[in-house]
């Protein structure tokens, strides 16, 4: 993938697929709309913010393994999926929320991911099981996740080349990111920010 200049564009916040569901907008899954539980923090990504995301990624996600640090309703990594990753990691903390990604993952025949039950930085703090090309960080906001995340993915969690995208908050800092990162497209949404950016070797 082409490294290019970030482009950084304002719009409205948009709504998602609907109160309580999430909707996989591309690939196998077309149009399958999933229940999303009410969990604190949880925060589905917007369909407008999704949609932009994955035409970001077009080309990037055939065949690659892909890692949701904070997958809540698992709406990023199913997109993934959907449209042909190779394979996909779910971690999230809530008990209720994961048990509902693996009935999604049920519901949808899918057999190349597997949801963890886990804190994702004690999970990110042990040694590297596997390596990324994808990962999804989109963590609750407002709660000092991102650095601490950003900073456990590069003890050997990552692919040379591998593409990153942050969600968060408008005004947090990303002055900590990991030096090596460097952003590729970049777009506000109301409160939030979110980023596409690709790790250098």
């Amino acid at each position: 993938m082409k490294a290019r200049r970030p482009s950084v564009q304002k719009t409205a916040e948009p709504n998602h697929g609907g109160p309580g569901v999430v909707r996989i907008i591309s690939g196998q899954w077309k149009g399958r709309k999933l229940p999303v539980l009410d969990v604190q923090g949880l925060r589905p990504t917007t369909d407008r913010v999704k949609e932009t995301l994955f035409n970001w990624l077009m080309q990037d996600i055939h065949g690659k393994k892909v890692l949701d640090c904070f997958s809540g309703s698992g709406s990023l990594a199913l997109e993934a999926l959907s449209r042909h990753a190779e394979s996909a990691l779910l971690l999230e903390m809530d008990a209720k929320a994961a048990r509902q990604l693996n009935q999604h993952l049920k519901t949808l025949q899918c057999e190349n991911a597997q949801v963890v039950q886990a804190d994702s930085l004690q999970y990110l703090a042990k040694p590297a099981t596997s390596q990324f090309d994808l990962v999804f960080i989109d963590p609750p906001f407002r709660q000092g996740l991102v650095d601490k995340c950003c900073s456990l993915l590069e003890n050997g969690w990552l692919t040379a080349d591998a593409l990153i995208y942050l969600e968060c908050e408008k005004e947090l800092p990303i002055s900590n990111l990991p030096s090596n990162w460097r952003i590729i497209k970049e777009k506000i949404a109301g409160q939030l920010a979110y980023r596409l950016l690709q790790r250098q070797d």
